[in-house]
């Protein structure tokens, strides 16, 4: 290399290391006013809109409770609830239940029923006059005879009281009221009695040629089914 040359090297070195010592060493650090470099920081940065965040939102809130598994003990099964009118339908003896039965009818039906109680065996034991009832009762139901209690007394050769096709009234003669109870008991079905599934019957002085089946014979009457 020629002296020119290796000058010419040298000062460039030198003014190189004068450069980089001019931009690195404070007292020849350019001072940049804070607004200038607010703008600059600003032009470069791209500027996104900024969204409000509640400090206690739900959703900085938000945590995961871990799962709690209580154990419940079972409790005593307690007894079940018993009706206060249990029993009400209950009665010790036939007679209870006649006395439990008022004495008003407000129903066509049932005064019939209580007619034919009253004219077939006025005078009978209770249990004789249920079975009466009783016997009108299952001819409604039955398919044979008619369905309504008034149609089987007032049916032709069916009820010797009945005439011409009118049942009789009872009311306010001895034991109407009695008739009346019994009458109650048979269709509420309140009591048992021996003669419950009986379609016909007749008093004992006659011996009619029936081929029904003989179930009772209940104070002066014979019950057939």
């Amino acid at each position: 290399m020629s002296l020119f040359a290796r000058a010419a090297s040298f000062a460039a070195v030198t003014l190189c290391a004068g450069l980089l010592l001019g931009t690195t060493t404070p007292g020849f650090a350019q001072e940049v006013p804070s607004a200038h470099v607010s703008t600059l920081n600003a032009l470069a940065l791209p500027q996104v809109p900024m969204t409000p965040t509640a400090p206690d939102s739900e959703a900085t809130q938000t945590k995961i409770q871990p799962a709690v598994v209580q154990t419940v003990q079972s409790l005593p099964q307690s007894a079940p609830a018993v009706a206060d009118d249990q029993d009400d339908d209950d009665y010790d003896t036939l007679a209870d239940a006649v006395a439990d039965q008022s004495g008003a009818l407000d129903d066509a039906e049932m005064r019939c029923l209580a007619a034919g109680v009253f004219f077939e065996s006025k005078g009978e034991p209770l249990a004789g006059q249920l079975a009466v009832a009783k016997t009108i009762i299952n001819r409604t139901k039955s398919g044979r005879f008619p369905k309504s209690i008034c149609a089987v007394l007032t049916q032709a050769g069916q009820f010797s009281f009945v005439r011409g096709g009118t049942v009789p009234t009872a009311e306010g003669r001895a034991g109407w009221q009695t008739a009346v109870a019994v009458a109650k008991v048979a269709a509420r079905d309140l009591w048992e009695g021996t003669a419950d599934n009986a379609l016909y019957f007749h008093a004992r002085r006659v011996a009619p040629s029936w081929r029904a089946t003989k179930i009772a014979a209940i104070g002066n009457h014979v019950f057939y089914r």
